[in-house]
């Protein structure tokens, strides 16, 4: 026998020995007691498997913002600044008159290429007459009207003092929301205790202000606030006139200007200087403050410039 020929018988051979052994495999499961059935899957399982997955989230949720503060208003009364609480004062009489014309001219019909009315700048000649204080005070007056709201913006980039003056931390603000477009209004901006009233601090010191101040997104920014809420009154806390080239590129986003001069202190040459560089700016008005008609006591004025 050749070899391929015992190599052939060789392969049948082992073939005829798999194939018996299946065959008693077989034969030796038939023997055996059947399997029990199968488990059944639990009722928790079950319910699992059957839930739907969940729907995936808008691409384009509305963003809430989360940044609230709490206004110390017994201490804002103590340091002479105007509050819902404080009564019916001197001061709070004094900026209800302040603040009558201001919103009536807010809310005029606008002729076309008017400034929105609604964006107050409050500002001053020089440092210390008083124009944060009377930006918070109008603020705070105008929140107590029962169909207006107020935001409230530092503007004083370089020596912001809204939120020192009211006691609150430093926050991110103005500066951050024009340097980085992925900041959102929201992301900045304060809401407080009193309802009415936001605040959107001046932020992060830059030395590109005025740029920053002159730019696109500046004039983007004022325009979707003057505008998204009808309601909305904003006041910008501007830096002193003479000081600074800032306060002369926001007036010219300006609605209305209040120019603050201090009784006893701002001189007339400061004035006059300080009303030529709003040339051209339409709604200039004077808020003559710290007068003294009797010992111990301030009011305030209101005057068309």
């Amino acid at each position: 026998m050749s070899i391929i020929e015992k190599a052939a018988s060789r392969i049948e051979n082992k073939k005829g020995e798999a194939q018996g052994a299946l065959a008693g495999a077989a034969r030796q499961a038939d023997s055996l007691p059947p399997a029990p059935p199968a488990a059944v899957p639990d009722a928790v399982t079950t319910a699992t498997a059957a839930t739907p997955a969940p729907a995936a989230a808008p691409l384009h949720a509305p963003r809430r913002t989360t940044n609230h503060v709490e206004l110390d208003l017994e201490r804002m009364h103590g340091i002479g600044l105007v509050t819902a609480a404080g009564g019916r004062t001197t001061l709070v009489e004094d900026f209800r008159i302040i603040k009558r014309p201001l919103l009536k001219r807010a809310f005029a019909a606008r002729a076309p290429g008017d400034k929105p009315g609604n964006l107050i700048m409050v500002t001053s000649s020089l440092p210390g007459e008083g124009k944060t204080f009377c930006s918070i005070n109008l603020a705070m007056s105008i929140a107590m009207e029962l169909d207006h709201t107020v935001l409230l913006i530092d503007a004083d980039v370089a020596r912001p003092s809204v939120l020192r003056t009211l006691g609150l931390p430093a926050h991110r603000g103005l500066m951050d929301l024009l340097l980085d477009d992925k900041l959102d209004m929201s992301d900045v901006m304060l809401r407080t205790n009193v309802n009415t009233l936001s605040i959107l601090p001046a932020g992060s010191n830059n030395p590109r202000a005025t740029e920053l101040l002159a730019s696109q997104a500046m004039s983007t920014f004022v325009y979707e606030i003057a505008n998204r809420y009808p309601d909305r009154v904003v006041i910008f806390d501007s830096p002193p006139l003479l000081l600074t080239s800032e306060a002369h590129v926001l007036a010219s986003h300006m609605g209305q200007i209040a120019l603050v001069v201090e009784a006893e202190g701002t001189t007339q040459h400061a004035v006059k200087e300080s009303l030529r560089q709003l040339e051209g700016c339409s709604n200039v008005n004077l808020i003559y403050n710290k007068t003294r008609e009797f010992p111990g006591t301030e009011t305030y004025d209101y005057h068309y410039g």
